[in-house]
């Protein structure tokens, strides 16, 4: 879904575009603004992927408006004066429809743009994966320092001042305790199941009552979830659910 405000001091304009947007399934509409102060502080109460925007605006044109912000979603301009229209794509912006707007010019700018966006988010998709994959920390073990890549980690196991890092390719113990490592993790792989463990939510292969299941040398191991971490634990997966 993509999160699409629009912004115009006419409101029978507001009205069309509206309308044209709810025909457009990839398209949701979370806020009309009649100026580019209202947008601004739409842009801060939600995750906008495309604004619609008009140029003359009193007190602010669009244009102006574009150029103020630090991160701005895709934007396609709409205005009743053509001589815009230059100036308009120099700042990069996906279309500049003229009005009044045709519905079939309307939907020729929201595919192209609906397009930029995807890509986008495959670009970024991509590029996050890239950086996943390269996210490592240096444990002290064996009086060095060890690099341990978190995507090769299966779990943690806490063994009084000593912790056990289970990995694909063996293990690390290192002396500190279960609760400063936990700080140290990235929380987006990994959770705390257990007094004794951590582990690798992407390892997770199954769930069966107060167990996790991972696989270890081709080996399914079980470990335990606790009751004070379980409700944390499943509201997690239940994210991830089917």
């Amino acid at each position: 879904m993509i999160n699409t405000i629009i912004v115009d001091d006419e409101p029978l304009a507001l009205d069309v575009l509206e309308t044209y947007i709810e025909k457009i399934p990839e398209l949701n509409l979370v806020a009309r603004c009649t100026n580019a102060f209202e947008a601004n502080e739409a842009l801060k109460q939600h995750e906008v992927d495309l604004m619609f925007l008009d140029i003359q605006m009193p007190q602010l044109t669009g244009i102006d408006f574009l150029k103020s912000l630090t991160d701005p979603p895709a934007v396609v301009f709409t205005t009743a004066y053509s001589n815009y229209a230059i100036e308009g794509f120099e700042v990069n912006a996906v279309d500049y429809l003229l009005k009044p707007i045709s519905l079939e010019r309307f939907m020729k700018a929201a595919n192209k743009a609906i397009e930029q966006i995807e890509l986008r988010r495959r670009e970024n998709a991509s590029h996050l994966e890239m950086n996943d994959a390269d996210e490592f920390t240096f444990v002290k073990a064996d009086k060095k320092y060890v690099k341990v890549k978190y995507n090769e980690v299966l779990y943690i196991e806490g063994l009084k001042d000593y912790v056990i890092i289970r990995t694909e390719k063996g293990r690390v113990i290192t002396l500190q305790t279960m609760k400063s490592l936990e700080e140290k993790l990235p929380a987006r792989y990994f959770r705390r199941i257990h007094r004794s463990y951590i582990v690798n939510i992407d390892k997770v292969e199954a769930i069966m009552g107060n167990m996790v299941e991972v696989i270890e040398k081709g080996n399914p191991k079980h470990l335990p979830i606790g009751k004070n971490y379980r409700d944390d634990f499943l509201a997690i997966i239940n994210e991830n659910k089917l």
